[in-house]
């Protein structure tokens, strides 16, 4: 799959290897993005990209590690960044990266235009 993002006269493509990962590795991966989508309790847009927030009780830390570890394989030029907050109360997955990241968060994880 291939997502270009053009800004201004310079332009990055984004490509995801969907054979970076096993049948079995791609089946785990696919079922930890559907409750990573489901159980969102907020999306934040920062400067460079996007969080996406979780109660612990629908998302664990260590479900989040294993989605990034996997994600990273077949898409790494996204950064990531797990936080728990607010005593444990809060679980965040902050995704960054290059020029034109957003364009591409917002089409693959389903972000709403504001």
């Amino acid at each position: 799959q291939l997502v270009a993002s053009q800004s201004g006269s310079q332009q990055t493509d984004f490509y995801c290897n969907a054979k970076a990962l096993t049948p079995e590795e791609r089946a785990r991966h696919t079922q930890l993005t559907a409750k990573l989508l489901k159980n969102r309790k907020a999306i934040v847009e920062t400067p460079k990209g996007y969080e996406f927030q979780y109660e612990p009780s629908t998302m664990t830390l260590a479900q989040l590690a294993d989605w990034a570890v996997d994600e990273s394989k077949c898409c790494p030029f996204f950064d990531f960044h797990i936080d728990l907050e607010r005593e444990g109360k809060l679980l965040c997955l902050r995704l960054t990266g290059p020029e034109g990241i957003k364009a591409f968060i917002r089409s693959e994880f389903w972000v709403p235009a504001k």
